[in-house]
């Protein structure tokens, strides 16, 4: 393993952990942030949602971007914005000023996350073998951090800015540092292929793998890409799932487990870190029983969270269930990103694998915006305890695409590993 991987793989991770640190901080302040611009119960999902559709716009303009500037370039700025927007969310007093940072928070952080998640494929690639698990851990333990630093400043009733600029000061010179051992991932070149292999699209139907026929029918950078809507649909699906969670899980463990309002604050706390738990050993678990057993565990494990949940007679049952939730959702969404890049690569199109990343991302918002309205509207016509049924239901509808993780080329988990250094592409500083 060269050291221009361990250096990428080390920068790349670190802007995880701050992205994680960003956003907690944005969105267990909410409260704050309300009463300090004076935002009407009205308008606040106005605010809120707004971030995730913009985000969606970043996304998608990132996977044009990325096919004139490699993606270490758009993760470099756009992390610096995304803490500068946040500082001034904390800084500013009028509602204008509020919109603004929010604005640009969201565009940026969907540039940020197709671009960390472009770098983290073509990184895994270039090991041969599974290691987008750890990334995300990173991020979950930056939400943990930053969820822990909010708590200090809500505690100790500092102003927003008081808490954000220690942050931003310390964090944006760091991530601008650590952005110069970016790696950046490359088509397989012209010469890397055997003299008599043909790409997907120039053999004849026969002559095609299975996964190559899907490749030509739309796996490349402009293509439809139909194989990834099973990849899109998981990805919505397991942030329905989260964001039931991180929105309704206090709610719930009072209102309708009875738990004590002090007790209301764990089950995200303990979803958090068994998230983190289960992404810091899920490489290990993909690499010996490869991503489709990894994936299946996920979401049965995840159903029975939520059924545990909705059957819960207390509170500390309800904790349990939130336990499982943790270690079972945690898989699904750097399984699904890692998935898309290694089955867009296999196409052999330059640029399809990032095209698929950014397309994929957009569906990470889609949940986000879907999970919590769904539960909240469901809850209140309904009951909440059945409320917590449906998102059961849709996670295990991700069994039924267990397949789309199969590998192709890469076998990660399965003792077919490739050379480490076959896909190594440019540092964004020229090694």
């Amino acid at each position: 393993m060269t050291d221009v991987l361990r250096r990428g793989r080390a920068s790349l991770a670190f802007s995880f952990l701050v992205q994680g640190v960003a956003f907690a901080l944005l969105v267990t302040r909410i409260p704050g942030i309300q009463n300090r611009y004076g935002v009407s119960d009205a308008l606040l999902p106005v605010f809120l949602a707004a971030v995730p559709i913009l985000a969606g716009i970043g996304s998608v303009s990132t996977e044009r971007l990325v096919r004139r500037v490699p993606p270490s370039r758009v993760l470099r700025w756009s992390q610096p914005v995304v803490l500068l927007a946040l500082l001034g969310v904390g800084a500013g007093r009028q509602m204008a000023v509020l919109a603004v940072a929010l604005a640009a928070f969201g565009l940026a952080v969907g540039a940020l996350d197709a671009s960390m998640n472009m770098l983290g494929v073509s990184l895994q690639r270039a090991y041969g073998r599974s290691i987008m698990l750890s990334f995300h851990a990173a991020y979950s333990l930056g939400g943990i951090v930053g969820a822990s630093l909010a708590w200090v400043g809500a505690h100790w009733e500092l102003a927003l800015w008081v808490s954000y600029l220690p942050v931003v000061l310390v964090l944006l010179p760091a991530a601008l540092v650590s952005s110069r051992w970016y790696v950046d991932g490359e088509a397989q070149a012209p010469e890397e292929k055997a003299p008599e292999e043909k790409a997907p699209e120039e053999k004849a139907p026969e002559e095609r793998a299975p996964e190559e026929k899907g490749a030509a029918a739309g796996g490349g950078a402009g293509g439809g890409l139909k194989w990834l809507l099973p990849l899109c649909l998981v990805m919505t699906v397991a942030y329905i799932g989260d964001s039931t969670v991180s929105n309704w899980s206090a709610k719930y463990l009072q209102d309708v487990l009875g738990g004590s309002e002090q007790m209301a604050t764990v089950p995200y706390n303990v979803y958090m870190v068994t998230t983190l738990l289960g992404r810091t050993i899920g490489d290990v678990g993909v690499r010996r029983f490869g991503a489709v057993a990894v994936v299946r565990s996920g979401s049965v494990v995840a159903a029975v969270g939520f059924a545990v949940v909705a059957a819960a007679p207390g509170a500390w049952a309800g904790m349990l269930g939130f336990t499982l939730l943790g270690l079972g959702l945690c898989v699904l969404v750097p399984q699904t990103f890692a998935a898309a890049g290694r089955r867009a690569y296999e196409s052999g199109r330059p640029g399809a694998s990032d095209a698929a990343v950014a397309r994929l991302n957009v569906f990470n918002y889609v949940g986000f915006l879907i999970g919590s309205p769904l539960v909240g509207a469901l809850g209140d016509a309904w009951s909440y305890r059945g409320a917590m049924l449906v998102p059961m239901v849709l996670v295990l509808v991700t069994l039924v695409h267990a397949r789309s993780f199969a590998p192709g080329a890469d076998r990660y988990g399965s003792g077919h590993e490739r050379p480490h250094t076959a896909d190594v592409g440019r540092s964004s500083n020229g090694l």
